[in-house]
């Protein structure tokens, strides 16, 4: 069987679950609404595993399902060279958010990547700490920031309401995920013009098919059919 995880609640759920079903592949919650086990119709051979989008990446990478949808920013973030470990079968066109950098608005000489970079030196010479980034995204926003030559920052943990961070003065900038901008704004932040780290969306991918049997690659076939149909 082809192990296939799915977001197990939100609307995350109910979206994949209709972009299966508008190609002839229908999942469904198994039981009760508390039970992580699903069923699959329309195809032969895949079994449905519910768990959090968080730990879908790390499941894949593990050998432990051989197919998941999740967002590409979790993908990259919870997976180190990810596209050595996963690989993109769909891009489903829905969940989409933008994991940017924001600062104060107040900040009005600070549009820029190079101008923040100056503005943490800057800080650091007058406060003696380096400017703290608030996020959740430690990998991705290191790796932008380190291949755009911005230095002197702190990455400091933000699980939730990363917005208000700045204005509760525990960082001076943040790197979050927007869908409209609308809640950086209400908190007086700003996008910075070229703070675009990645754009996600919830995207199918595939595990490594190092010991697939051939009833799984048929499996896996079959349903590429169905969803390039």
């Amino acid at each position: 069987m082809l192990k296939l995880g799915v977001p197990s609640k939100g609307r995350l759920m109910e979206k994949t679950f209709d972009w299966f079903g508008d190609r002839g592949v229908t999942l469904r919650k198994a039981g009760s609404e508390r039970e992580y086990a699903g069923a699959v119709e329309g195809i032969e051979g895949i079994e449905l595993v519910l768990l959090s989008a968080g730990e879908i990446p790390r499941e894949l990478a593990a050998g432990r399902i051989h197919l998941g949808v999740t967002g590409s920013d979790l993908v990259r973030e919870k997976l180190a060279n990810w596209d050595t470990q996963v690989s993109e079968i769909a891009q489903m066109g829905f969940g989409g958010a933008d994991l940017i950098i924001a600062v104060p608005q107040g900040w009005v000489d600070v549009d820029t990547l190079d101008d923040l970079d100056a503005a943490a030196a800057a800080f650091r010479a007058k406060h003696g700490f380096r400017m703290r980034i608030a996020t959740k995204y430690h990998r991705l926003v290191r790796e932008f920031l380190r291949d755009n030559g911005v230095a002197d920052y702190q990455l400091v943990d933000s699980q939730g309401a990363t917005e208000g961070v700045v204005k509760n003065e525990t960082a001076e900038a943040i790197a979050d995920i927007t869908s409209t901008g609308e809640t950086l704004r209400a908190n007086g932040l700003k996008i910075l013009s070229d703070g675009m780290i990645h754009a996600s969306q919830a995207t199918l991918f595939r595990g490594a098919r190092d010991g697939w049997d051939d009833a799984q690659r048929a499996t896996f076939k079959a349903l590429e059919a169905k969803l390039n149909a």
